[in-house]
């Protein structure tokens, strides 16, 4: 039983009111993306006008702004280079699922080479390969019309709509609305996080800024019960 437990992820320590918020951006992400790209291809049809990547942007950039992941370069730099790299294997690699599985594996080696990480970039790479014959005859103009468009148009409207709901993006980190700063001079070095990391042996899904500001949050959080617990009756 604890096994099967395991496949259920924590909850995310969110309220209602950020996830409506979210999702609100979302639906308003995708539908200025969609409106924007159609206004710039006018009427054509030779090509996907909102590539369903972007879907999974917007869950990315709306709903977890902090995370690296979501980042803007993250997802300019992730989805051309994954278009680019999905365009070439589509056109070099005779097999379409040797061509996928190429264009995928690349795509996240360079990715990680250029800090650039995210997973919707992934299926970039696919629909790059996969994605039909209107695809596979805009070649590389596919990278530019309509992933590069798409991407540009979603990170702008991340940007408007993240900052004016009190959301940092590109996120920075931040100390807590009530800080609790450590009362001992107790500190967290940056090498101390870089070690505990390789330790760990897995990555992350947050900034090392991010777990510094968290740290001394709750050291301060459990300094100050240990001190009133001591004068407790």
């Amino acid at each position: 039983m604890n096994w099967l437990r395991s496949f259920l992820p924590e909850q995310v320590p969110t309220t209602y009111a950020e996830r409506l918020r979210a999702s609100v951006g979302a639906f308003l992400g995708i539908a200025v993306t969609g409106i924007l790209s159609t206004a710039w291809y006018g009427h054509s049809t030779a090509a996907p006008l909102l590539i369903a990547p972007m879907g999974a942007s917007a869950v990315l950039l709306f709903g977890v702004p902090a995370s690296p992941l979501a980042q803007p370069w993250s997802i300019l730099g992730g989805n051309l280079v994954a278009a680019l790299v999905g365009v070439a294997a589509a056109r070099e690699i005779g097999s379409p699922l040797a061509a996928a599985a190429v264009a995928v594996a690349g795509a996240f080696a360079v990715m990680s080479l250029l800090r650039c990480i995210h997973p919707p970039s992934g299926a970039v790479a696919l629909t790059a390969v996969l994605g039909g014959s209107h695809v596979t005859a805009a070649g590389y103009s596919f990278v530019l019309l309509p992933v590069l468009v798409n991407s540009a148009v979603l990170v702008v409207a991340a940007l408007a709509f993240n900052n004016l709901t009190k959301r940092s993006y590109p996120h920075r980190p931040h100390a807590p609305i009530h800080p609790h700063p450590p009362i001992s001079r107790l500190r967290l070095t940056s090498e101390d996080i870089e070690d505990a990391l390789t330790d760990y042996g897995e990555a992350l899904d947050i900034s090392r800024d991010d777990l510094h500001k968290l740290f001394h949050e709750l050291l301060g959080r459990a300094q100050r019960r240990a001190i009133a617990e001591l004068f407790e009756p």
